[in-house]
């Protein structure tokens, strides 16, 4: 579904945002309201539980037409973690051919309890819902990235900021971590040279196996410490710093 909505629509001008795809987010934002807020109250205790700060993570990222904005997500990380170390290994990433291995998959030391978890499930990601009513962001769309990421890309790569970011996109059911930058800059811009609701919707309903794949993995990887620290010491990572 999602391949023939790309191949039946590729004649698309990237850089609008069609008013399906407002009314689409506000609907599913609506219709999902009994799930997603007792989840988030719940995770927002969890973390209260579990460590000490604020429950919130706030970033500046660069979305539609590289217009900067403030991004929500759970706090995964103790206070004070040093982010420093995701900026050096991101600019290798951009100029390679390496998966985009993110660090906690490995085991990060900076991660709170339940933090690799959260983030594998996305769910860490849920306060994003709040940037998508503020209309920063979408539900499907490319990934937010960070101002340095930004500056880093070359004028045809950012094409992929010719429309909203998203919660989840066509990279993120379509091998993520697995794929190099270029691979997902190339998947980024093919979504939005065929964006339709039809594509959206497939890509939402592709979102939850992809995302339960991902905890499966998680969880296969720490019950083997030795394939742990081979990952965390041989693979640079691609993620949200917090």
């Amino acid at each position: 579904m999602i391949l023939h909505s790309i191949k039946t629509s590729m004649d698309q001008t990237p850089g609008e945002v069609p008013g399906w795809k407002r009314f689409l987010d506000l609907s599913c934002i609506l219709l999902s309201l009994p799930l997603w807020l007792p989840v988030m109250t719940l995770i927002s205790l969890a973390i209260m539980i579990v460590s000490p700060g604020p429950i919130l993570f706030r970033q500046e990222r660069i979305g539609y037409r590289g217009r900067r904005f403030s991004c929500l997500k759970f706090r995964t990380m103790v206070v004070g973690a040093d982010t420093s170390v995701h900026q050096s290994h991101l600019h290798s990433l951009i100029n390679s051919q390496a998966p985009m291995k993110k660090m906690d998959v490995a085991g990060d030391p900076r991660l709170i309890a339940l933090g690799a978890l959260l983030r594998s499930m996305g769910l860490d990601e849920l306060p994003q819902i709040i940037n998508v009513l503020r209309g920063d962001m979408s539900l499907v769309g490319p990934r937010p990235c960070v101002p340095y990421e930004y500056e880093a890309y070359r004028p045809w790569q950012k094409e992929r900021f010719k429309g909203l970011p998203g919660l989840t996109g066509l990279w993120q059911v379509s091998g993520k971590n697995k794929t190099t930058f270029e691979e997902m800059i190339h998947l980024d811009i093919a979504y939005l040279r065929s964006k339709s609701i039809w594509l959206d919707l497939g890509i939402m309903l592709k979102t939850v196996p992809t995302l339960l794949q991902q905890v499966k993995e998680l969880l296969t990887q720490l019950k083997d410490p030795v394939k742990q620290k081979s990952i965390s010491e041989d693979q640079p990572y691609y993620g949200q710093t917090n």
